[in-house]
């Protein structure tokens, strides 16, 4: 893939974090600072990878094996990155994405039991040499995060997951964000909005006064 011209910012972190407040907050951010930018999800971001969302969320008769999970993940990445992502980072625009491929490692890696390998593997087909330039993991406490989600009426297929499955996932976070401490911020959103946000704020003028044009 040919170098973009734009920047890659992924927002990560469990269920029950507040990706969807913060992120939207990073968004009105980047526009009152005059940053051409695109906010975007996955799985999803285009009608097909749409799709494969609302069926990957959905509860099924049969089982999804972790492996066609996986699969899934990457295919509705693909179509996402095709039409969506790579077109605004070309043109210069800053992409803001809720979740990427470090959800892949942390739910269908450590959540799911799949090896690092095969993850790996795929994300190197699907990206090539396209790596976030920012992740913020947003985290707070697994009984804290729960009870959010607990608020929130029906679950999806994922947000019914044991407690386990969301601690595995979030200590893999973790760990990705120590391996990796020149590309994670960690925000603790257990604590006042407010503060939570001017955390935010003071990552993204780290971030734009680096490499704003």
């Amino acid at each position: 893939m040919t170098q973009q011209a734009g920047k890659l910012i992924t927002v990560e972190g469990i269920e029950g974090v507040g990706k969807t407040t913060n992120l939207r907050f990073m968004v009105e951010w980047m526009h009152n600072h005059s940053q051409p930018v695109l906010a975007t999800r996955e799985p999803g971001g285009t009608p097909l990878a749409d799709d494969i969302r609302h069926f990957l969320l959905a509860d099924h008769n049969e089982i999804i094996c972790p492996d066609a999970e996986l699969l899934l993940m990457f295919a509705a990445r693909a179509q996402h990155l095709a039409r969506v992502i790579l077109p605004a980072l070309h043109s210069g625009k800053w992409v803001i994405c809720d979740r990427f491929t470090d959800a892949s490692y942390a739910y269908q890696g450590a959540g799911r039991g799949l090896p690092m390998s095969k993850i790996a593997t795929l994300e190197t087909l699907v990206q090539g040499e396209l790596r976030p330039d920012l992740t913020i993991l947003l985290d707070a406490p697994l009984e804290v995060a729960l009870e959010r989600i607990k608020q929130r009426g029906k679950l999806d297929r994922f947000e019914s997951e044991e407690i386990s499955f969301f601690e595995r996932v979030r200590n893999n976070y973790l760990e990705r964000a120590s391996r990796e401490p020149h590309r994670f911020r960690v925000v603790s959103t257990h604590q006042n909005e407010e503060i939570v946000q001017s955390k935010i704020v003071a990552i993204l003028e780290e971030f734009v006064a680096v490499h704003a044009n």
